[in-house]
Order: C-alpha cells, then structure tokens, then sequence
C-alpha cells in the first residue's frame, strides 16, 4: 500500500507539474500578445490637427470638452488643438495642409472658395446660426440709429469678420460706406480706442466687444450696438471647415462632427462644464467673464430657433445661397461661388444625434 501510494503520489506530482506549466505557457503567450499589442500603434486613432479661430474662450470651450472628456478618442480620432488669430488664417491653414480641420468664419471661406477655384475649402458643420457680427457705439457720441454713422470713424483691424462685411451692412440699412473713415487697428487697441475716443464705433463679434468694453469699466447700457442679424443680413458666422485630403476620409469627419455635437449639448445644457475646460487650457482666463460671454453666444449665435428645430450643425439652403451672395458683392469678388462648394451636410451624424434642448 505504500508503494502503491508513493506511485501515485508522484504521478499526481507530476501531472500538476505539467499543469503548471501548461499555465505558466499560456501566461506567457498572453503576456507577449499584450506586451506586442502595447507596443504597436494604435491603427484605429486617426491624427487631426485642429485650429481655432482665436484664443481659448466660453464660446469655443465645447471643442475643449470634446477633447478632455475623450470624445474624439472614442470616435478614434487623436486631435491636437491650437488657437488660432483669425478667421483668415485659421481658413489659410487649412488650406496649405498644416491644419486638417479648424473653426472659421463661412465668410471668409466664401471669399477663398471665389478666389480658388477648384481648390475650395468645404464647411461641413454651421455652429453660428445666427452671426456675431455688428457695429458698436457709446450712446454718449450721439450716435443712436445706423443713419448717424454717416461721416464717422470706424475703428477695426482690416481682417475683422465685422468690419469687412460693414458694407453689406450699410447698403442694407441705406447708408453710404465710402463716408466712414477706416482707422486700422489691433484688436488689443479696438475697444480701448472707443472708450478713449479716438474713434466713433468699432466693428467685433458682439459677444466680444461688449464684454471687452465692460472689462474696461463701460456698462452694458451705455453701449449702442447693430448687430447685423437684426437687420435682415442673412450671413451666417462660424462653422467648422475640412482640408480637401480629409474630405476623402468620411468617417473621421463625421466622427469629428459626432464628438463635438455632443459636447456642445453638454455644454449647452451645463455651461459651467465648459468654462471649466476652458480655464484648464488657460489659467489666466477671467471665468465669470467667459461664462458670460458663453452664455451670450448659446442665446444668440448656437441655439437659434431653426437650430432649435432642426439641430445644429445644417444650413437653410434658401438662405445660405442669399448669403453667398451677399457676402461676395460685399468683398467685391468677381462671383460668387456655388453654395454647395462652400458648405456640405454630407458629414453630418444624424438628426437624432445633433438636437438640442429648447
């Protein structure tokens, strides 16, 4: 009995033995497969390099909330964000390539797409409804209808969305442009220069300039404003627009589009969550004046009555051709383009996935 104890004893020995290795094998393999799979890249993370059209601020922290909360990386993209100094140039950088996609005035890609025929840029996601554009005044000048603007100097970088679409404005409400005097500048001058007098209005992004005179002791009431929107100017304002290399890759753009809707609901719904992303980009940013200014461009440029009922990112197509037009006799381009050279719904994600609350 003991022999036959000892047989067995040494037969169950080494049938764990071979157990064990059997699992210490197959460890190993498993081990190697992830140490393999770490290793190589992650081939489903598409590289997107995006660009702002200006700073970090409320109004774009919906970008910022995307990126933070890795609703790209969940669509497989990688992007990396940067700001930008300009409508103009955030549309230049998407052209040459060195951007894949950025956030710009329609605008201004009306006028490269006039200009660049057969190499235009495409809009593939309105985020501005309703422009931001206008002309401000201190009611202290007198100046209380857009009539009395006639002979006045309008302060305002040349590149300026507003400013360049001033025009427009003035053939719309009757007045005659070539009476303005144009005084050239910087955008850190524009409203101290209003304040100090050295000109008479100022042309900007309403969500900007008011806010921007209010941080220099102005308040809101002294300010006369005519926001373009309000006088029949069918313009529209920012959208995100794609290089033509990225345009043959749809589902990087619709993944793209996806993450941001999303987030902008988010933000949206919760603009707190926002300002947060955005002082995390910028420390020095003020987060009650950012919250203002996000909240002034929700109400008035994102959740308009047709975004409202049709979700945002799409265009009126009636409309948007008006504003094609409108928009090249006011740069004075030769012709305008073809609307659907300028702005596709192709890239869009579904309805369902683009409606905001009311």
């Amino acid at each position: 009995m003991i022999g036959v104890s000892r047989g067995v004893s040494k037969n169950a020995t080494r049938g764990k033995g071979i157990a064990m290795t059997r699992r210490a094998l197959a460890a190993a393999a498993v081990g190697g497969v992830l140490a393999l799979a770490s290793s190589l890249p992650a081939a489903a993370q598409t590289p997107l390099k995006f660009t702002l059209d200006w700073v970090f601020q409320g109004p774009t922290s919906p970008f910022l909330v995307a990126l933070d909360k890795g609703y790209y990386k969940a669509e497989g993209l990688d992007v990396t964000m940067d700001p930008g100094q300009g409508s103009a140039g955030a549309v230049q950088r998407v052209a040459t390539g060195a951007y894949d996609i950025g956030f710009a005035d329609v605008n201004s890609l009306i006028e490269y797409n006039a200009k660049n025929a057969g190499k235009e840029i495409l809009c593939v996601f309105m985020a501005y409804d309703f422009p931001p554009f206008g002309v401000h005044a201190l009611k202290k000048s007198g100046i209380a209808k857009p009539a009395d603007l006639a002979g006045k100097k309008l302060g305002a970088p040349v590149f300026d969305a507003s400013f360049r679409l001033f025009p427009a404005f003035a053939k719309k409400v009757g007045l005659d442009a070539s009476t303005v005097q144009h005084v050239n500048l910087t955008p850190q001058l524009r409203e101290q220069s209003l304040v100090q007098g050295t000109v008479d209005f100022i042309s900007g992004h309403y969500f900007s300039s008011i806010l921007d005179l209010k941080a220099r002791g102005v308040k809101v009431e002294d300010v006369v404003s005519f926001n373009y929107s309000d006088y029949k100017m069918d313009v529209y304002g920012n959208g995100i627009i794609i290089s033509p290399a990225l345009a043959a890759k749809p589902e990087a753009v619709t993944g793209f589009l996806r993450a941001t809707a999303k987030a902008w609901k988010e933000v949206a719904a919760n603009p707190a969550v926002g300002i947060a992303a955005a002082k995390k980009r910028d420390p020095l940013i003020d987060e009650k004046l950012e919250a203002e200014r996000l909240d002034m461009s929700l109400r008035m440029n994102v959740l308009t009555p047709f975004v409202k009922q049709n979700g945002m990112g799409d265009v009126d197509p009636a409309r948007f051709a008006r504003s094609v037009k409108d928009v090249a006799e006011a740069f004075g381009l030769p012709a305008a383009p073809e609307p659907e050279k300028v702005f596709t719904a192709k890239f869009l994600p579904p309805k369902a996935e683009r409606m905001v609350a009311p």
